[in-house]
């Protein structure tokens, strides 16, 4: 029993040209570093072949940030008061609820980062708060 386990096992070699200090193993050479494909000029007169623009998926996203975070959850909240269709129905629909959770999250927010945001971004997100608060009083008074 003792000799299929042996059988069965596996060895590991390790194959890297370099010990764990950075010196060459036991007198082996690195391999030989691969150059570079140069590119060939391109003719005079010719312009170039240009790349079709990436797909939506391989764009690049923009950086993340406090303020742009804050206008993210803003925008959401319009569009649950009905700013803004449904991509997918072309239809705009009105959910205060559902824009009301979205306004005490950013107020979460605000209370969570007190003490720690720039005076911009205070100064954003405070506005934006006021802003949806006074939104949403007026199309809850509208019912």
């Amino acid at each position: 029993m003792e000799e299929e386990k042996k059988e069965k096992g596996f060895v590991i070699k390790d194959r890297r040209h370099f010990d764990e200090s950075g010196s060459v193993r036991g007198g082996e050479e690195p391999p030989p570093a691969q150059p570079k494909a140069e590119t060939a000029p391109e003719p005079a007169g010719e312009a170039p072949e240009k790349e079709p623009p990436p797909a939506a998926d391989e764009r690049p996203l923009p950086e993340i940030t406090f303020a742009g975070f804050i206008l993210s959850l803003s925008t959401t909240a319009l569009f649950h008061f009905g700013d803004f269709p449904d991509p997918v129905t072309q239809e705009t629909r009105q959910d205060l609820a559902a824009a009301k959770q979205t306004i005490d999250l950013l107020s979460i927010l605000g209370e969570k980062t007190a003490g720690n945001l720039t005076a911009d971004e205070q100064q954003l997100l405070e506005g934006m708060l006021y802003e949806l608060r006074m939104r949403f009083v007026k199309e809850k008074t509208k019912k």
